[in-house]
């Protein structure tokens, strides 16, 4: 905000003949100053995604959702998701409804039905599957589990 009142007072004044030389000077400064700003700021395909999974996880999602919001086609967004996460964009969709289930079978008292629909899954059987699949316990073991291991604390 310095640099733009002394760019200002620079125009108004006038003062002598190097006042361009100065008011470049300043632009430039100020050029640098908004494009480290924008530098800052800007995100990755793989953070678009990753905040557009964490925000939408229990809805209805499709690879071509996050293809959009990465702005990539299928092949590089899963690439880059492989190189910086360890799974496809659709496997870490997978892969945090998965933990957020898990969350909430130790935690609160929501029937699999529900825990199902909360985490984006269409149907409670296939919620159950992947569960069992991907934790090697099905939800209600997993809720037992986890209930008896928090007692027992």
């Amino acid at each position: 905000m310095e640099w733009f009142f002394v760019l200002g007072t620079e125009v108004y004044a006038q003062s002598d003949a190097s006042w361009v030389c100065r008011i470049k000077k300043y632009l430039i400064q100020i050029l640098g100053v908004l494009e480290n700003l924008k530098l800052k700021n800007e995100q990755s395909p793989v953070d678009l995604v990753l905040e557009y999974i964490h925000t939408n996880y229990s809805n209805k999602t499709t690879l071509e959702d996050l293809t959009k919001c990465a702005h990539l086609n299928r092949v590089s967004l899963n690439k880059m998701f492989q190189e910086r996460c360890g799974y496809t964009a659709m496997g870490y969709l997978l892969s945090h409804r998965l933990k957020v289930a898990a969350d909430l079978l130790t935690h609160t008292g929501m029937n699999l039905n529900d825990i199902a629909r909360a985490t984006g899954f269409e149907y409670d059987t296939y919620f159950i599957k992947q569960f069992t699949a991907k934790r090697g316990l099905s939800p209600t073991e997993y809720r037992n589990t986890s209930r008896q291991f928090a007692s027992s604390q």
